[in-house]
């Protein structure tokens, strides 16, 4: 008896002299919130950020990554709480909308959570870290992209995006530089609300109303899809240019293969998630990142679409 009660002791000791024996080790964790695939851009940003789950897991050991998609922003809100729940030490987010985040990323800060928000920005300003892309500077690379296009003369059509802030910052940088060369002259403005069918119907409605258009700013690559298909289903051979955004797989390809429409694009990279995870573990690691950081638009054309193509990269 006593010697049993002598071994049941030890094992009592070693117990708590060694906690973590027999027990995995526990890891810093990061979340990163996103919503789900819905389209190209959003499929790009689920890509980069398992992307950086694997990179970081790989060179840090002590850190596990969590990727969480979501379909709207309730269901993300939600998901947000679950991470909270699973005990995550930073949280990396590009919310659904800004005003149903806002909260929930508030209720992550009060529990020292630290917080990296991604490309749209929360009502109220409660973040570590905002990595953004340059919105008024892709408006701007657009528009000389299609001057070079033209030549810096013709009519050309603008398709905007959803009414936000992001869709007007774009819009009016992209008019204000446009306005720097008089022989062009814009026929019309309408929303594609960055949708592909969007764009078809908006391009067959251009082609019906103006007999001769020279060049289209989509300013995203799924509606250049949807105009570039109506356009080539019309049979006019008028458009000289097509200039979209964003930097999709498909669309580089088009002008790594000299596509005589489609020469050039403008970044604006679903890869600024994975930046947001590195900015999360440098935070995490005691480092003092830039508070603000952008991520610029850069003009895509035949010389540098290599090093924009991503071929395993769903978007």
């Amino acid at each position: 008896m006593i010697r049993m009660f002598f071994f049941a002791a030890c094992a009592a000791f070693l117990a708590m002299a060694l906690p973590g024996c027999g027990q995995a080790e526990q890891k810093t964790k990061i979340g990163i919130s996103i919503p789900a695939a819905d389209h190209g851009w959003t499929g790009g940003v689920v890509y980069w950020a398992n992307q950086a789950k694997k990179s970081i897991e790989a060179a840090n050991p002590g850190y596990e990554v969590i990727v969480s998609t979501a379909r709207d922003a309730a269901e993300q809100v939600d998901k947000v709480e679950n991470l909270l729940v699973q005990g995550i030490k930073a949280l990396v987010i590009l919310p659904h909308e800004p005003g149903p985040l806002t909260a929930v990323c508030e209720q992550a800060k009060a529990q020292n959570v630290k917080l990296v928000v991604v490309d749209r920005g929360l009502t109220r300003d409660v973040a570590d870290v905002t990595v953004s892309g340059d919105n008024p500077g892709f408006g701007r690379a657009g528009a000389q992209a299609i001057a070079q296009a033209i030549n810096g003369k013709g009519n050309i059509v603008i398709m905007e995006g959803i009414p936000c802030v992001v869709n007007s910052d774009r819009v009016n940088a992209f008019k204000a530089e446009i306005a720097k060369y008089p022989e062009i002259k814009i026929l019309d403005d309408q929303a594609a609300n960055w949708d592909t069918e969007k764009g078809m119907r908006l391009m067959e409605n251009f082609l019906q109303k103006y007999p001769k258009i020279d060049a289209v700013w989509t300013g995203d690559d799924d509606v250049l899809l949807g105009a570039l298909k109506a356009y080539e289903e019309s049979k006019r051979t008028d458009v000289r240019a097509f200039v979209g955004g964003a930097g999709a797989k498909q669309i580089v390809k088009m002008i790594l293969d000299g596509h005589n429409l489609v020469r050039f694009d403008v970044t604006y990279p679903p890869k600024m998630i994975e930046v947001g995870a590195q900015q999360a573990l440098a935070i995490l690691k005691g480092g003092k990142p830039q508070a603000k950081q952008i991520v610029p638009a850069e003009i895509i054309d035949r010389k540098n679409a290599k090093d924009f193509y991503y071929p395993d990269s769903v978007f």
